[in-house]
């Protein structure tokens, strides 16, 4: 089974329903350690992803162009740090699709790579950082393992879920959690919350 547009653009919308859904829980997590409005961000982001992916349907040719206007969409839609490292991320992602109408799972954990190292530079940030690339990364090196695509979308996921859980006793060290010192410990991270159900949302409409 290989991932093609159509796939691209279920996920893209799964994403957008589980950003809607999650919202208030996402706006709790980070009220606890940040601005209060990583949940509402996304959501009003994905939401305008949702229409421009609508409005330009004849455009999404393949699964690149996609993520492309995800990612130009949430650059300019999405405030704070959200907008920028989920551009960043979707941005990556698309050019490590380039020119592919179907993307089997070594290109697609590939795209991953180059997507969690763009996120990276610039996050300026390291794992156990307490911030989104505490469930990206296990979730890129779980795709790059998997013997199968089926497979690997289930154990992103996991690793993902895994990770973002493990933030909670961790001590911030980026972004606005960090000026709380050691009380951001005892608090999930939020943009690893949203990462995980980025991944999840991916397993849902792309495993066959």
């Amino acid at each position: 089974m290989t991932i093609d547009r159509d796939r691209t653009l279920r996920w893209m919308e799964l994403f957008a329903e589980s950003m809607a859904a999650h919202r208030q829980e996402l706006v709790a997590l980070d009220t606890a350690i940040g601005d209060g409005d990583h949940g509402t961000n996304m959501n009003r982001g994905m939401q305008k992803v949702r229409e421009k992916l609508e409005a330009a349907a004849s455009e999404q040719t393949d699964p690149s162009a996609v993520l492309k206007t995800v990612a130009m969409t949430l650059i300019s839609t999405v405030g704070g740090a959200a907008g920028p490292l989920y551009g960043t991320l979707f941005l990556e992602l698309g050019k490590g699709l380039a020119g592919q109408s179907e993307i089997d799972l070594p290109t697609y954990a590939a795209a991953w790579r180059k997507a969690a190292e763009g996120v990276q530079a610039r996050a300026k940030a390291e794992p156990n950082d307490k911030t989104m690339l505490d469930a990206l990364l296990p979730a890129v090196v779980a795709l790059e393992q998997a013997p199968d695509l089926n497979t690997a979308l289930r154990a992103s996921t996991e690793a993902a879920e895994q990770g973002m859980l493990a933030t909670t006793p961790l001590v911030a060290r980026k972004g606005r959690a960090s000026y709380l010192g050691e009380r951001s410990a005892g608090h999930q991270d939020p943009g690893a919350t949203s990462t995980f159900y980025l991944f999840q949302s991916a397993e849902q409409a792309l495993t066959s």
